[in-house]
């Protein structure tokens, strides 16, 4: 068995000679000098991302020593070291960038920030019980139970809030990142359409390179209004002059697996950070997985569950959060009861027929925003329709009476749709429900919306609302059913509050 492993060549016969200068290596490296100059005309433009990572750890640090430090004055009344709180606190600290809740990668964009801090949250309460445990401190209950839930409390708002300010910054042009894309000159229009309608992802391409160093049209060097500064071969040349932060590869026929690894090599040592668009499918989130199979890496896509634990705990909250929010908010519908009844005499309650989960139909309801008759008008005014798709809407309907103006506006109408929640036919947070005639005319892919329950909210009503095309909303729905999580439910709900507030997009 020894003899099989050993090296064919006699013994005494010279080793045969490697050629070090055929094996790949990384491009070299810009002298110290250059890149010390290089980084001084740059870093104006990205110093922002760590002022913002300081601002985040500084708020969360303040937070957990500001809680910490009253829970001590009220559960042990500032003993001389206190363990308690001190085991706490190294439990929090040492538990949140661990769990890389302060990876700059993730701030201030998606859900994965607040998954990662919850995460980091949960590992510090069990740090705390297991800490108790060992050292027979078995008073540390209310350390687990409320100090840390409320250093929770505190921290995600916190990060809510200095996420508005940074949003708020890129949406005036300011602390975003400099993107170089690279490929074909449609797609590349693509992903800068997407920066410039989204800016609070924090990107902006300031240049590109294409297979011909042209733009759209061939006698042009722009790509809708971003210069074309060379060919994708002289990409790595122009990103390490640029001091590009990102280059976001989209997709041309250019580009194959080993074009791909040497643009990677390339782009070694400079500050930019590769991004290669998936063309194949829009899938995100949890179901997609990088693995490396006989040193081939492959990107796993899961298939959507619709079952399971998460699933069941996404059930037990909307039925237990639909029965608190029906009990705190029952004098507000009792009052909107009145003012529809003392408006035209007519019926508080509007029901009509919708489509839920697999198929199956119910009755939703909503407060009455119409006259009584608006069924039979809307006859009349089918040449006026205003909707996308199947979608009958009017910006300005006459048949909406003053009071549902109002509630349309603040989508208080859909208060009722909490009793569909609590009987099980819907749930906080799905795509939107249905009518019995949208869903005949439904393809393939919009049928896959039947596969969970509807929604009192989605991504279609933080995205738009009333004003998205029935393309987008349809994109939306199958978004939120291919890659549901329960972190992506917690950012539509509390996203949903700031849209009803500002009155964004109903009509």
């Amino acid at each position: 068995m020894e003899e099989s492993v050993r090296s064919s060549s006699p013994v005494g016969e010279a080793t045969p000679h490697i050629d070090l200068r055929q094996i790949p290596r990384p491009a070299k490296r810009t002298p110290r000098a250059v890149v010390a100059e290089d980084s001084s005309r740059k870093t104006p433009s990205t110093a922002w991302e760590a002022h913002y990572r300081a601002w985040v750890i500084g708020a969360d640090v303040l937070a957990t020593l500001v809680v910490i430090a009253i829970s001590a004055a009220i559960i042990d009344k500032l003993e001389l070291h206190n363990m308690h709180a001190i085991g706490t606190i190294a439990a929090v600290l040492c538990a949140l960038p661990a769990s890389r809740a302060w990876s700059q990668r993730v701030l201030g964009e998606g859900a994965e920030e607040y998954r990662r801090l919850g995460r980091g949250l949960v590992t510090a309460a069990v740090l705390v019980a297991l800490g108790g445990l060992l050292f027979g401190a078995l008073d540390v209950q209310p350390w687990v139970f409320i100090v840390v839930p409320v250093i929770a409390l505190i921290t995600f708002p916190q990060r809510y809030l200095l996420r508005q300010v940074l949003h708020r910054q890129r949406r005036q042009g300011r602390c975003l990142l400099p993107v170089m894309a690279a490929g074909a000159p449609d797609t590349v229009a693509d992903l800068i359409g997407r920066t410039r309608t989204e800016p609070h992802v924090g990107w902006r391409v300031e240049a590109a390179c294409t297979f011909s160093g042209t733009g759209a049209e061939r006698d042009t060097g722009e790509v809708d209004g971003v210069p074309v500064v060379g060919r994708l071969d002289e990409l790595a040349e122009h990103v390490r002059r640029g001091g590009y932060r990102v280059v976001a590869v989209t997709a041309d026929q250019y580009w194959t697996p080993q074009r791909l690894q040497q643009l990677a090599w390339d782009l070694e040592g400079t500050s930019a950070e590769m991004v290669v668009a998936p063309v194949l499918m829009e899938v995100a989130g949890p179901r997609l997985n990088v693995s490396s199979v006989l040193g081939m890496p492959l990107l796993r896509v899961t298939a959507p569950r619709f079952t399971g634990g998460r699933r069941l705990v996404k059930e037990f909250v909307d039925r237990c959060a639909s029965a608190l929010l029906l009990t705190v908010l029952s004098p507000l519908l009792l009052m909107i009861a009145l003012a529809i009844k003392l408006n035209d005499r007519g019926p508080v309650i509007y029901k009509q027929r919708r489509i839920g989960r697999d198929g199956a139909s119910f009755t939703m309801f909503k407060f009455r925003t119409m006259i009584t008759d608006a069924d039979k008008v809307r006859k009349t005014l089918e040449k006026d329709n205003e909707g996308a798709g199947p979608l009958f809407k009017m910006r300005k309907d006459p048949r909406i009476t003053k009071v549902g103006s109002m509630l349309r506006r603040y989508s208080l109408d859909e208060l009722p749709q909490l009793f569909n929640v609590l009987y099980g036919r819907m749930s906080l947070v799905g795509p939107r429900p249905p009518l019995p005639e949208e869903t005949k005319k439904y393809g393939s892919d919009a049928r896959r919306r039947l596969l969970v329950k509807p929604g009192l909210t989605g991504l279609w009503q933080v995205s738009g609302r009333s004003d998205l095309t029935w393309d987008q909303s349809i994109r939306l729905d199958l978004r939120y059913v291919e890659d549901w999580s329960l972190a992506l439910d917690m950012v539509i709900l509390w996203k949903t509050v700031r849209a009803v507030v500002g009155g964004e997009g109903a009509y």
